[in-house]
């Protein structure tokens, strides 16, 4: 994403997706707010913005006013690092021989304070270092010591011009424990960023960033999931369909099953999305799993994304139907991704599922199920603008997506929990009916946009041998109803038999 302030040299954010959402990173020179309650992570970005000057050559400054050095350098050896050289830590605190009742003043326990003291001493540090990125951390004590608006703004006021002239790119962390919603600092600074962490019912802590003001610079709006995990943080942009296209051949993918070609008019086309809905049992993985072995036995490469099964259960379910899938996966044509949607933001599943298009070469992409998706979205409108961006990107990528959804209702009536039918390209609909004592099996295609499509219901079996697709059933009505009658004609050839 390019920049619209003339593409300056930026300094890079090294936190993992960051850079993207900032067209590169912080623009050098300038000061810059990370504002967020304790616990999101803005003390291991701070760290991971000096550790990258660091391995540039670059000396890095980080005034703690609330944390101990060795508090920090606990928190930096908790993601396996060790604080280069290059990067000074400051404490400004006062002496153990001032933290006492007796004593006239320290610098952040007197009563009296100055807070130009604090300024001060902060200034003769950096005019001895002469770093080129600083952090501060944090403005809340910072806020406390001035004891009102106009002389806490002056002072970041004064603290930025004294910066300006001495192209020092700086990071002012904010830990928003003000009583008050202060907006002070963000008319001053460059730029904003604001971190959040949420924690849902049940599962993981969801944290997420957006940026909320960059001067002069065009960045990625929106809010964008990201994980703190050894390491660091892990940031996921949000995903823009209409920034990834390539070319790609439009040819149809078969199933390898005539008869079922044949229901879909030769197939699905490739860079389409197919929606298999049906209850449960009615086979839906195994429809979706059936195209995926059929591409890859022409060279394809697949990958499936499991929110519901256990792999385990999974292979030894779909080798019985007859499809080995171990050497596939062995061999790495085949990805087979385990997902927890309790522990896994939709931004990360999002960067994960590009990784495997892009890096693995992966052109058929099975989600199963959009049930245990939903899980991992608690917003149901929300959910419906991530899989919009998500197929679109798919269908540019030329992938040719499955995507399975367990209805409500085994026979009868049934509901999916969550409409994507017009989203999809192709939609496939599977349905139990009873009929002569057994439960049988019936598949129709409601809706192919890029071709036609039979308009009959076919019945279909499964088995040790897979799949197989029959005749369309004519001596029926009602049977997507689950619950069908015998058609005259049917009445009369039962009674002449």
């Amino acid at each position: 994403m390019a920049d619209i302030g003339g593409g300056q040299d930026k300094a890079e954010a090294g936190v993992a997706g960051l850079d993207d959402v900032l067209s590169g990173g912080f623009a050098r020179g300038h000061v810059f707010l990370v504002e967020g309650e304790p616990g999101t992570g803005k003390t291991t970005l701070a760290t991971q913005f000096l550790r990258a000057g660091a391995a540039r050559g670059e000396t890095g400054l980080y005034f703690t006013l609330s944390e101990t050095e060795a508090e920090l350098r606990r928190g930096a050896a908790s993601h396996g690092w060790a604080l280069e050289p290059a990067i000074t830590v400051k404490e400004v605190v006062p002496p153990d021989d001032l933290i006492d009742a007796s004593a006239e003043q320290s610098l952040l326990y007197s009563s009296d304070l100055e807070l130009g003291e604090l300024f001060r001493a902060m200034i003769a540090v950096f005019e001895a270092l002469r770093p080129a990125r600083v952090v501060i951390d944090s403005l809340s004590e910072i806020r406390l010591l001035a004891q009102s608006s106009l002389r806490y703004r002056r002072q970041i006021l004064a603290l930025k011009h004294f910066l300006a002239g001495r192209d020092a790119t700086v990071l002012l962390l904010d830990d928003l424990t003000a009583e008050a919603n202060d907006k002070t600092v963000h008319s001053i600074v460059h730029g904003v960023i604001q971190m959040e962490q949420r924690a849902p019912q049940y599962g993981t802590v969801r944290r997420r960033l957006q940026v909320l003001k960059y001067r002069g610079e065009a960045f990625r709006a929106g809010y964008h999931d990201f994980t703190i995990l050894r390491g660091g943080l892990a940031v996921f942009p949000r995903l823009v369909a209409a920034e990834h296209r390539r070319a790609f051949a439009r040819t149809n993918l078969s199933s390898g099953i005539a008869a079922f070609d044949a229901l879909l008019g030769g197939g699905v086309e490739r860079g389409s999305s197919t929606l298999v809905l049906g209850p449960a049992g009615t086979g839906k993985t195994t429809m979706a799993l059936q195209f995926a072995v059929s591409a890859m036995a022409r060279g394809s490469r697949a990958v499936i994304f499991m929110f519901d099964e256990e792999l385990g259960l999974f292979l030894h379910r779909m080798r019985a139907m007859g499809f080995d899938l171990e050497p596939l996966r062995d061999s790495g044509q085949l990805t087979i991704d385990q997902v927890d949607a309790a522990e896994l933001s939709p931004g990360e599943f999002s960067h994960r599922l590009r990784h495997r298009v892009t890096e693995s070469g992966a052109d058929t992409v099975i989600i199963d199920s959009l049930n245990g998706y939903q899980a991992a979205m608690p917003e149901e409108n929300a959910l419906m603008l991530h899989m919009h961006e998500l197929l679109q990107y798919l269908n540019r990528q030329g992938a040719t997506t499955f995507l399975t959804v367990a209805q409500h209702g085994l026979v009868g009536e049934a509901r999916a929990p969550v409409d994507l039918t017009y989203l999809a390209d192709t939609v496939m609909l599977l349905r139990f009916f009873e009929a002569e004592g057994r439960m049988r099996r019936a598949l129709s295609v409601v809706k192919k946009r890029t071709g036609l499509h039979e308009d009959t219901i076919r019945e279909y079996h499964m088995g040790q041998g897979g799949i197989s697709v029959g005749a369309a059933l004519t001596g029926f009505v009602g049977v997507m109803r689950g619950l069908p009658a015998q058609t005259r004609a049917a009445d009369r050839e039962a009674g002449h038999s």
